[in-house]
């Protein structure tokens, strides 16, 4: 922020708090909150607007005019009636979030429901298919047969196909096991279908709370296809630890890299992938950070705070796994 801006807040706010500890009235706090308004507007923080405050106090309240009671009361209604779109900024930020989050869990199990009907029923239907198929082909002639042959083996990669969208929607693997099975599944299904080497090295044991875990998982699956599709790298290590109060996750390549800012500034690019991660994480109080360069390839950093949502029970001593896949 300039250093004329702030000079013309700070006269802005002494000015106005002169008026409210000589008069008072509803006319001199409207002046405190539209003080407030333009702080925020212009990116100021909570401690900037109580030394704007402290340098304030200082010039209405001379040392040898004594300080009364009162003033010192309506100094404090002036400085929380300024501070008061902070706090409707903060709590209109905390309710987007948890509408946010709640809308990401609705989403994972409309996910949820979407992969297990692709697995189980339409598996079942391609199984019933066979079967009225192998019936059919007992009956025709042997090069009729051979032709039959040709349509169930179509059939059966379109059942292989099947499946692996079903996993990679909502891997079973993720609800039975947890997180660390599900990224080495990942790993192995996306180092297979592109021929990269992704390594999943992790340092934890126990369950999180399944929206982390599904977070976490779509993040990964997220920054696996950032890498693989616009990267080219032929290695990705994909590093997990837990802490007590967090867990972090990292994402590196040794692709073609990229040029940070300016990739973010186009969300018809790379960025639409990038800001999905961040809108998931962010939900949950979570940071990243993104990494990369030209020719230097690229490194995606999650930390994820885990406060209140912490399984004390679930967390030991940590022991590192490792899983690679490779075409």
């Amino acid at each position: 922020m300039k250093a004329a801006r702030y000079d013309e807040l700070r006269d802005q706010y002494r000015a106005a708090l002169r008026d409210y500890v000589a008069a008072g009235g509803e006319g001199a706090l409207q002046q405190a909150y539209a003080v407030g308004r333009n702080a925020l507007d212009d990116g100021l923080g909570v401690l900037q607007v109580a030394a704007l405050h402290h340098e304030a106090m200082l010039r209405v309240l001379p040392e040898d005019s004594g300080i009364t009671p009162r003033v010192v009361k309506a100094a404090e209604v002036f400085l929380a009636e300024c501070l008061s779109p902070f706090e409707m900024a903060h709590r209109g930020f905390r309710e987007a979030n948890a509408a946010l989050r709640r809308l990401n869990q609705a989403l994972e199990q409309e996910t949820r429901r979407i992969a297990h009907s692709l697995h189980d029923e339409a598996g079942q239907l391609l199984t019933s298919v066979h079967l009225a198929l192998k019936e059919v082909g007992d009956d025709l002639p042997m090069p009729a047969r051979r032709r039959l042959q040709a349509v169930r083996g179509l059939l059966n990669r379109i059942e292989d196909h099947l499946r692996r969208l079903s996993h990679e929607l909502r891997p079973v693997i993720l609800d039975d096991l947890g997180l660390v099975p599900a990224l080495k599944f990942l790993a192995e299904s996306v180092g297979k279908r592109t021929g990269t080497c992704i390594t999943v090295d992790a340092s934890m044991e126990g369950r999180l709370p399944s929206l982390i875990e599904a977070t976490l998982y779509r993040s990964v699956q997220e920054a696996l296809t950032n890498a693989t599709k616009h990267g080219h790298p032929s290695q990705v290590t994909i590093h997990l630890r837990r802490a007590p109060l967090e867990i972090r996750c990292s994402i590196r390549d040794n692709g073609i890299g990229f040029d940070v800012p300016s990739v973010l500034a186009e969300p018809g690019k790379r960025g639409l992938g990038l800001l999905g991660i961040k809108e998931r994480i962010e939900a949950l109080g979570a940071s990243h950070q993104i990494t990369s360069a030209p020719g230097r390839g690229t490194e995606l950093v999650i930390t994820i705070p885990l406060g209140e949502l912490a399984c004390p029970s679930g967390f030991s001593s940590p022991t590192t796994t490792s899983s690679s896949a490779r075409a």
